[in-house]
């Protein structure tokens, strides 16, 4: 079994690192409107992270939140610190009793649900009176991710939780969220010795409990940095008869090929995400429980404060590589995050720095926005085509809807691409093109003409959004059943062909 997992990931992994077509070369792509297709799921935009539990308290971002559905099918929103103690959840009284408090809890699902969202509930960190050491992380707010000092305290804990949650709300709702023990135990956001067995005794106690309330909450994990754990973390629920109903990890695009894979050399941003999420894939069909759901709770083109990359027209084309590469590997994937309304590092400085949000601070949307904007246009069917930059995709009314992008790596220097579609099978007389790139729809741009102000006026922002806005579709009509297209660098392009109201309808 183990030569079998090891060939699935070297092949998948080649697979994702064959060299593309040079852009300067025009490449010809055929549509054909009848060829076979399969389910296409939107498995990138169904949920996204955001700044911790108490941010989502703060009106903008709630704006940021109702921006970023209104472009999405956003359905679920994952976050760190919902025990945190700026959310008053845990204190002690006389003698050491338990105090439960909910109200803050309340208020932060109380929005997201107002808002058409649900929580996807990330249950950490612990709460300094319950934990057993003051071990802090080194975030901006410092939160404490030491164990706790007495499980049962802890279990009840989340006992209370749960059942306030169902009390509150209906086991017909809070059975349609996911329950996540803790954030990247791998790492230094727990600080139980030795990690991987301490952490199998904190999902245990929690998954057993929350079950103990209701068998329908659904509990996963083990919600690993670095793809890392997935198959011991399996095998130790099997074991152990401890539940689990999905399992997820992360991953960013500059981690490194010998933290993924334990193996030297590199792996280029443009593929590590993939490549990643099929190596997680590939263990969990070996193991014994095969049919467990993977979650990827956490994705980005960086894990660092890179402008160039998060904040930039580059996030186009990566994005789009990551779906169609991703498509058919896994659930749901995360995108890290929605919005900039976020504090690790500190109150944010200047709208741009290199956040992973969506949205930049003052509700300036950032590349990555209209991005998830084009993209969540895409069909639910996706045509069979082995070309490469490209997603063929058919909606339900029939229409044609075709992603094409133009990737080059940071500091690289790419022609642009020339692309002719050769469409059979199609009546329309006409085609809607929608872009974004460094001339459509990137504030970047813009805030650097300007002078890249820390603290933009009002009269600035309104500025940078009027930038940040994607230009109305452009109609061609097609030239004898073809379309020829020129797609600059860091350029996503959507090509929309018929489909009933349609501008590409008779």
């Amino acid at each position: 079994m183990r030569s079998i997992l090891i060939h699935a990931i070297a092949s998948l992994t080649l697979a994702f690192t064959a060299t593309p077509l040079p852009a300067q070369v025009a490449q010809v792509i055929t549509v054909d409107a009848a060829a076979p297709a399969r389910p296409f799921a939107h498995f990138w935009e169904h949920m996204l992270g955001s700044g911790r539990a108490v941010l989502s308290l703060r009106e903008s971002y709630r704006d940021d939140l109702r921006a970023v559905r209104g472009v999405t099918a956003l359905g679920y929103v994952r976050f760190h610190g919902i025990l945190d103690d700026d959310m008053g959840v845990y204190s002690e009284g006389r003698r050491g009793k338990p105090i439960y408090n909910f109200s803050y809890v309340d208020q932060v699902y109380d929005g997201l649900l107002a808002n058409g969202v649900r929580p996807f509930v990330e249950l950490s960190f612990m709460p300094s009176r319950l934990a057993q050491r003051n071990v802090r992380h080194s975030f901006w707010y410092h939160p404490v991710v030491s164990p706790p000092k007495d499980y049962r305290r802890w279990d009840a804990l989340i006992t209370a939780l749960a059942r306030h949650l169902v009390q509150r709300y209906g086991i017909e709702e809070v059975s349609r969220w996911y329950f996540e023990v803790w954030n990247e135990p791998n790492l230094d956001f727990w600080a139980g010795k030795p990690k991987q067995e301490t952490y199998w005794t904190l999902y245990d106690h929690t998954a057993r409990s929350l079950k103990a309330v209701d068998a329908r909450l659904r509990v996963g994990g083990p919600a690993t940095a670095q793809a890392a754990w997935v198959a011991a973390f399996i095998r130790h629920c099997q074991e152990h008869g401890v539940p689990v109903d999905f399992v997820s990890s992360h991953v960013y695009g500059d981690d490194s090929k010998k933290d993924i894979f334990g193996t030297t050399g590199q792996i280029s941003r443009q593929y590590m995400v993939c490549s990643a999420v099929a190596k997680v894939h590939a263990e969990i069909q070996a193991s014994p429980q095969p049919s467990l759901p993977l979650i990827w709770t956490e994705f980005n083109a960086s894990f660092s404060n890179h402008s160039e990359v998060t904040d930039a027209a580059f996030m186009g084309p990566w994005l789009a590589e990551t779906v169609r590469q991703c498509d058919g590997l896994v659930q749901d994937m995360s995108y890290w995050t929605f919005s900039d309304v976020f504090e690790e590092q500190g109150v944010v400085k200047t709208p741009f720095y290199g956040g992973f949000g969506l949205m930049a601070v003052g509700g300036i949307p950032k590349p990555a926005f209209n991005a998830f904007a084009l993209l969540h246009q895409l069909g639910e069917q996706r045509l069979e085509s082995d070309a490469d930059q490209a997603l063929l995709t058919r909606r339900a009314d029939g229409a044609l809807v075709i992603a094409l992008w133009n990737y080059q790596d940071v500091e690289a220097t790419t022609a642009p691409r020339k692309v002719t579609l050769q469409l059979r099978g199609i009546t329309a007389a006409t085609a809607s093109i929608q872009q974004v790139d460094p001339d459509h729809g990137d504030a970047l741009v813009e805030y650097e003409k300007i002078g890249s102000p820390g603290y933009p006026t009002a009269a600035q922002l309104t500025q940078l959004r009027a930038a940040a806005a994607l230009p109305p579709p452009l109609v061609r009509h097609l030239d004898a059943g073809g379309l020829q297209l020129e797609i600059p660098p860091d350029g996503l392009m959507l090509v929309t062909i018929g489909g009933a109201g349609s501008a590409g309808a008779r």
